[in-house]
């Protein structure tokens, strides 16, 4: 997809995106791409990075009121954080993830409203609760939710970006102890790619009981 493209798709997405900004986005491309060839940091082909990266990011961004302190978890390279840091000025953003060499990618493409940490969520303790938690298909669902209830403060909202094949998980996860309430699930089609997204939205309306999230081993051997 060509930049003008991406500016078309964006608009419709409700952005009006810079030039400053689509530059941005270009030097971001490059930088990614050319780090890949040493790094392994994607395996989205150079072709479709304005769409499986940087449109699939901004689908929910609507979803994310004005001024809003948003944590990514499990960023990787920076998705769907940096594209939103970008595109959302207004945004405070956190990417968060415990592979050293994507955060390092990221920390040297920092953008003014974001942050990118090295840890390992399940053992994070932020300083200040979050107003939404996100992430790109990290791990199961019912894993996301469980190291994404705690660092969401009360009032806040854990919206995972989860694909299609995600619905029937949704009733069958225990989210009591985490504090969580299932209030609504937003889908969209991720334009030029005709791929489904799912977006449940979680409100956090209790706090997230002791001992959760749990060490990762029993996470996965204990799924909720």
């Amino acid at each position: 997809m060509e930049a003008g493209l991406f500016v078309e798709e964006a608009n419709r997405l409700g952005l009006s995106l810079s030039e400053s900004q689509i530059a941005s986005f270009l030097e971001f491309e490059e930088a990614l791409y050319r780090a890949n060839e040493v790094m392994n940091l994607t395996r989205v082909p150079v072709e479709d990075c304005w769409v499986r990266h940087f449109l699939d990011s901004l689908l929910m961004h609507d979803l994310l009121p004005q001024s809003t302190r948003v944590l990514d978890i499990g960023c990787g390279p920076g998705f769907p954080s940096w594209p939103l840091a970008c595109a959302r000025p207004d945004l405070d953003v956190t990417g968060l993830d415990s592979n050293g060499k994507m955060i390092g990618f990221l920390q040297q493409h920092r953008l003014p409203n974001l942050e990118a940490v090295l840890y390992r969520a399940e053992e994070w303790r932020p300083g200040k609760p979050f107003d939404v938690v996100t992430g790109r298909a990290v791990a199961p669902l019912a894993a996301q939710l469980e190291v994404s209830a705690r660092p969401c403060g009360l009032g806040g909202k854990v919206i995972p970006m989860r694909g299609a094949s995600d619905r029937e998980t949704l009733a069958a996860i225990d989210i009591e102890p985490l504090g969580l309430r299932l209030v609504d699930v937003i889908e969209r089609v991720l334009p030029r790619a005709d791929a489904v997204r799912l977006f449940p939205i979680y409100e956090k309306v209790a706090k997230t009981k002791p001992g959760y999230p749990r060490r990762w081993a029993e996470i996965k051997a204990r799924p909720l």
